[in-house]
């Protein structure tokens, strides 16, 4: 107890600065970087980091700064603060916090590779997100991701009940507050209008180069061709299948005596950690939108 002879208690520590990300895409023009940096001035905020990239061909800028600001800067505030700015330069952009982890959905069929992977790295911190659910159009998964304490959704799909499905999906996004649903490896086709409603939101990985080898079997097609070079492609999903901007691809050399069989078993990895790779820079804010393409700040 501290009485009263002079000696003052201990203060407490000085609280760190709490940590933003502030993501923008617009028409380039002057000024731009003149404009963010004199408002994060004005507003008592200190750059960390700050990446650029103008794009002759589209005529777009995009721009990711990460920032910190003392108390009793708030998110809603530099929002509101922020605004009149993006209005000015017909910007799409966004603020959250650094430490703020993505709430996403992951998918799967019947291959588990990518889940257990995902479930993993998500667990160890490795991923900044919080896994709400893991939808399957099948059981098999039910045990594995009960044992990582996360709720399991078995929404079964076919002909007959493919909008329902989707339906339960859709509204597990909202009632979760889901920013991005996973499909590690969930082999069914979504339809045009939950692509549309989910734009910018669904990520898939393909287990292959696109959009070499499509199809059924693409590591048996890529044998039969005797190529020198295996890959897997992480893209976002667009209602045209297969052809949504590619985020990431991981590639792995194979020599002439290597079977389908191991072809199959390197594919994983690669798999692995292509989608692992496009969820990270995802939920970190790195990866804006530039019409079929995207711009990565890694």
């Amino acid at each position: 107890m501290w009485h009263a002879t002079g000696m003052t208690a201990p203060q407490p520590a000085d609280t760190a600065p709490e940590q933003y990300v502030l993501t923008l895409s617009c028409p380039d023009k002057q000024g731009i970087v003149h404009a963010v940096s004199s408002y994060l001035f004005m507003t008592g905020c200190n750059i960390e980091d700050s990446q650029q990239f103008g794009d002759h061909d589209t005529g777009l800028f995009f721009m990711r700064v990460h920032f910190s600001a003392d108390s009793p800067v708030t998110p809603e505030k530099l929002r509101a603060s922020f605004a009149a700015i993006g209005d000015s330069f017909r910007m799409d952009w966004q603020i959250h916090r650094s430490s703020e982890r993505m709430r996403i959905v992951l998918m799967v069929s019947k291959f588990g590779h990518c889940l257990n992977d995902l479930l993993f790295r998500s667990r160890i911190g490795a991923l900044p997100v919080d896994i709400a659910a893991v939808v399957s159009n099948h059981t098999d998964f039910a045990e594995l991701v009960a044992s990582y304490d996360i709720p399991f959704r078995h929404i079964p799909v076919n002909r007959e009940n493919k909008a329902e499905a989707e339906a339960q999906l859709l509204e597990l996004v909202r009632e979760e507050n889901v920013e991005l649903v996973v499909l590690a490896r969930y082999m069914q086709v979504l339809s045009d209008d939950l692509c549309k409603q989910l734009s910018g939101r669904i990520i898939n990985i393909h287990h292959s180069f696109l959009p070499s080898f499509k199809g059924a079997k693409p590591y048996h097609q890529a044998h039969t061709r005797g190529v020198k070079l295996i890959g897997a492609t992480a893209h976002y999903v667009t209602a045209d299948l297969d052809e949504g901007p590619i985020i990431e691809q991981e590639v792995e050399r194979v020599g002439h005596g290597v079977t389908p069989d191991q072809l199959v078993a390197i594919g994983r990895d690669v798999e692995c950690q292509a989608l692992a790779r496009a969820v990270k820079w995802h939920a970190e804010r790195r990866i804006l939108l530039n019409g079929r393409r995207t711009v990565i700040f890694a």
